[in-house]
């Protein structure tokens, strides 16, 4: 046997890569309606980026354990339209907390029936900037989990 290829160094240069999954919670899950379509027929990315924005604060609200509004979204990508009818699924991760703020990842989903097939595809992603208030407005610290 020749050792400078092991058994398995052929089957490594054809393997399917791992499939993406969800990156985060389940933060929230909508369906899209054709009220929310754009001109182009395709949800209106402003109701995408809403969606993300509520998966994100409720899940910024949870670890600041209280109020919070968004500052920032530092980076924005979409990648797939998506279509009325899709089950649009925010997941979001946690990726930053500093003193008074928290980054949150948010990547967007859909549910896409085409017959018996369920396809669920990446649609959008973004980094979202938290800040934790106190009820009168002012920033707080972010507790220490």
């Amino acid at each position: 046997m020749n050792e400078s290829a092991s058994p398995d160094s052929h089957s490594q240069t054809h393997e399917t890569p791992p499939k993406e999954t969800p990156r985060g919670v389940l933060a929230i899950r909508q369906v899209a309606m054709p009220a929310n379509l754009n001109a182009g027929g395709n949800v209106f990315g402003g109701w995408i980026l809403s969606q993300m924005d509520l998966a994100g604060g409720i899940t910024a609200n949870d670890h600041a354990q209280g109020r919070v509004a968004t500052v920032a979204i530092t980076a924005m990508e979409f990648h797939l339209p998506v279509l009325s009818g899709d089950v649009l699924c925010c997941y979001a991760d946690v990726t930053k907390v500093g003193k008074t703020s928290l980054t949150i990842h948010v990547q967007a989903w859909v549910h896409r029936r085409n017959g018996p097939k369920l396809e669920e595809l990446k649609v959008t992603e973004g980094d979202f900037v938290f800040v934790a208030l106190n009820e009168d407005g002012s920033k707080r610290s972010v507790p220490t989990v």
